[in-house]
């Protein structure tokens, strides 16, 4: 039985609901009068259900295709502006004992195992605070023996204390396997950003067969792992789901339905949605696998959920390249990883277990520089800001702001004064030159004259040495 509201994987994640909206989806796709109620109730930006929502990515309309399109843009304009947030993983252990055939991480695979110490980690973290960044996302097998809680708290703390020239990692976000409330709430007080955690697949049957050993087998215990983070007092929390491994369609509403549950049972929906799709790694095929997504079809998925879950900020790795990065920039997606290593140890020596230890062939394998570049030659703001988090705006405070579109009179700014950062410490001159033309054409779209001569002042200050301002 189908229960938004339920504490149960299997009823707020319900297989009889999911076949009965994607036969409802084909059944009503090509009336036009229903599909147009839809993008009208979406236009009010209130969000859409999984049902509704299913109907739109059904939709093949070649007209109303472009208009889901151009509605995404302007719902992501509403909510998130012109910025891009900027951020990289940090690949602290490849040990692991889950079974995931998708994974070269995988307990049977005979790819290099490396675990960095703690010194190695306070060498990736300076190195990664030499390229520019200040926001990481910290990734590691599930191992209770060699990547233990403590092993992660100990690691957090190190990345936090490192302070490299100019540069300071503000904020960890934290991608490790699904664990208890009590462990859910260590993290919580060693200060992390957003827990993320990807469902790889809703469909449990196909579940079962993609994680045949380990702990993560357990479908129900990895469903229900945000409900015990959100107990465990992480109230933002990242979904996703591993496109390219099962039935697109049925992830999309499994995806929405994950979100409507936590709206649900906690008032607040996810912070982040990630949209990877399966990629070559040491053995691992992406062929092998029997539900491959186009390039065309992935735009239309991430659109999808920009309209139906517009709070929500939307997050493509390196796994992309910059062709259906740029496309998918403009459909939603409001956060971007650059320069990213995907192996152990891959900053420091990007030559050596890069190409043995990677968890995936990266695509976008450009510089930061480029890529920042690259962003303001597009019109949008990079942004190293963490100032909601440091601030106290997460959860229902961050929602509540997001909701009524109020979070930009706060971040835009900060993403100005941020990226003032990154052109006086890092940029290339032809980027600081680019840079320093966007920020004041930037400074003329905050409404507030208070705000505008206090960004000015900080602009100023940040010129002459001091950093880390912000709203």
């Amino acid at each position: 039985m189908y229960n938004a509201g339920s504490e149960k994987a299997e009823e707020f994640i319900s297989r009889e609901e999911i076949e009965r909206t994607l036969e409802y989806a084909q059944r009503v796709k090509d009336d036009m009068s229903v599909v147009d109620s839809i993008l009208e109730k979406a236009r009010e930006t209130k969000g859409l259900s999984h049902r509704e929502a299913s109907v739109l990515l059904a939709c093949n309309n070649e007209d109303k295709v472009h208009e889901i399109f151009d509605l995404a843009f302007e719902i992501k304009q509403q909510f998130y502006g012109n910025r891009i947030v900027l951020f990289a993983p940090l690949y602290l252990s490849n040990y692991c004992v889950n079974g995931c055939l998708y994974c070269p991480y995988h307990q049977g695979s005979d790819i290099p195992r490396k675990k960095l110490s703690q010194e190695e980690i306070r060498a990736e973290t300076a190195a990664l605070q030499d390229m520019g960044h200040k926001r990481l996302a910290v990734e590691a097998g599930e191992d209770p023996v060699n990547n233990p809680i403590e092993y992660i708290l100990e690691s957090l703390d190190t990345i936090y204390g490192v302070k490299h020239k100019n540069g300071a990692i503000r904020r960890v976000n934290v991608n490790i396997a699904a664990t208890t409330v009590e462990n859910y709430r260590k993290l919580h007080d060693a200060g992390i950003g957003t827990y993320i955690l990807f469902q790889e697949t809703y469909d449990k049957a196909g579940y079962g067969r993609l994680h045949p050993a380990g702990p993560k087998h357990n479908y129900a215990y990895h469903t229900e792992a945000m409900d015990r983070a959100m107990r465990g007092d992480i109230d933002d929390v990242g979904l996703g789901v591993l496109f390219g491994l099962e039935n697109y369609a049925c992830e999309f509403a499994g995806l929405l339905m994950h979100a409507e549950h936590l709206e649900a049972v906690f008032g607040v929906g996810p912070h982040t949605i990630s949209v990877p799709r399966v990629k070559p790694a040491q053995g691992v095929d992406p062929a092998s696998f029997d539900g491959g997504v186009s390039d065309d079809l992935f735009a239309k998925i991430a659109a999808c959920i920009r309209i139906a879950v517009p709070y929500t900020g939307m997050i493509i790795s390196t796994r992309e390249g910059q062709g259906v990065r740029e496309k998918l920039l403009r459909l939603g997606v409001s956060q971007i990883s650059g320069a990213s290593r995907t192996s152990v140890g891959g900053y420091v020596d990007d030559e050596g277990p890069e190409e043995d230890t990677r968890q995936f062939e990266v695509s976008d394998t450009r510089t930061l520089d480029e890529v920042i570049k690259w962003l303001i030659d597009l019109d949008y703001v990079p942004s190293f800001c963490t100032a909601c988090y440091r601030a106290g705006r997460t959860g229902d405070r961050f929602m509540e702001l997001c909701k009524s579109k109020q979070i930009l009179n706060c971040c835009h700014p900060n993403a100005l004064m941020t990226l003032k950062e990154y052109l006086m410490d890092y940029a290339a001159p032809e980027t600081f030159r680019a840079g320093e033309r966007l920020i004041e054409k930037e400074i003329g779209a905050i409404p507030k004259e208070k705000v505008r001569d206090l960004v000015r002042k900080n602009l100023v200050n940040i010129q002459n040495g001091q950093r880390d301002f912000r709203l």
